[in-house]
């Protein structure tokens, strides 16, 4: 009995020691011990925040891939940012979702007809109001150091994979490179190749996150394959949602209990899209369990609970708060040291 309880003490002074290391480490960094020890974190969803998580409350908040976008994924608890880089005429790398500046900014034309210098006379707008706010367009460097410490950031490379090893440098040079997610899709042997001699080029220290579509490959046999060639942290599997069929059951091929054991097997995080897509069916990335019927709909129990339930452990989202409270309130986040609980929404009632 004296054995055990002594072992009860040390295992309890281990967890309070660990705690106050937790405690002291940035917050960033805490993220990416979750992001990359997936098998210890299987009861916590983390959420990333598309476009910065501008595209909330029905495009009203914020401008998308905008630092004040940032700013608020980061108050309301979300552990990644995604944002799209672009380059300028002059070779810059920018933050900008469509290759034209007409929809998101107070400009027009082609982003890599413009310099940097012409590009930040660019004022981001709210696409959802209108307003236009007293931001311009972002460098990879301005996005990085806005979210130094803070926060995972996911580069939506807009470019080509040989504009790859640019982003990173970038990242290296602000020592931040650890706090970089950068992705691409991946659908056969060929094209595992030619990213994996590409990544090799970069070096290490940043995290890699192939991608996987169910139009494609089918099985989860292509996902260990991929697992064992790169080791990653994360694979993003998306369900593809043509026309006007009804909601997936099952999550579609990618979603089965062979790629969640895969999954645990390589120690690897199942990330899945939840976001909206212009001109396309609701969930067009998810089976038809998108935001919109978790939002729109009020039943985000048959989305975001839908895709926790078959092994997501990070869902990307326009709408992080409200993922964010649902999540905790149903027993799917486990929060961070000295983390406060996320404020509820105004619509409370509507998302429960």
């Amino acid at each position: 009995m004296r054995t055990i309880w002594l072992s009860l003490l040390f295992s309890s002074a281990l967890a309070a020691f660990s705690g106050q290391s937790l405690a002291g480490e940035t917050r960033a960094r805490q993220i990416l011990d979750r992001f990359e020890h997936a098998n210890q974190w299987r009861d916590h969803v983390m959420v990333a925040a598309h476009r910065a998580g501008s595209m909330q409350a029905g495009k009203t908040l914020y401008a998308e891939n905008s630092i004040a976008a940032v700013e608020g994924s980061i108050a309301m608890g979300a552990e990644i940012v995604e944002v799209d880089i672009r380059r300028s005429k002059d070779g810059e790398f920018v933050v900008m979702h469509d290759s034209w500046l007409d929809r998101t900014t107070t400009c027009k034309g082609e982003v890599v007809k413009r310099t940097l210098a012409e590009l930040k006379t660019c004022k981001l707008v709210v696409e959802g109001t209108g307003a236009v706010t007293g931001e311009t367009v972002s460098t990879l460097r301005e996005m990085l150091k806005a979210t130094r410490d803070r926060i995972l950031i996911n580069l939506d490379n807009k470019l080509e994979v040989g504009d790859l090893p640019g982003m990173i440098a970038v990242a290296r040079d602000l020592g931040m490179a650890e706090q970089v997610i950068v992705k691409e899709n991946l659908w056969n042997q060929d094209r595992i190749t030619m990213v994996k001699a590409a990544m090799a080029a970069i070096g290490d220290g940043f995290e890699f996150m192939p991608i996987i579509a169910d139009d494609a490959v089918r099985d989860a046999g292509f996902a260990r394959t991929v697992g064992h060639t790169f080791s990653p942290r994360a694979i993003e599997l998306i369900n593809w949602r043509a026309g006007a069929e009804t909601l997936t059951e099952t999550g579609g091929p990618l979603f089965s209990m062979r790629m969640r054991a895969a999954a645990v097997r390589g120690n690897w995080h199942i990330w899945a899209d939840t976001y909206a897509i212009a001109n396309k069916p609701g969930g067009f990335l998810a089976g038809g369990r998108g935001d919109e019927l978790a939002v729109q709909a009020s039943l985000p129990r048959e989305v975001w609970g839908f895709w926790a339930d078959r092994g997501a452990t990070i869902i990307q989202t326009d709408e992080p708060k409200a993922a964010i409270v649902w999540l905790t309130a149903n027993g799917f986040r486990v929060p961070y040291a000295n983390e406060a609980r996320p404020a509820e929404p105004a619509n409370t009632a509507s998302i429960n």
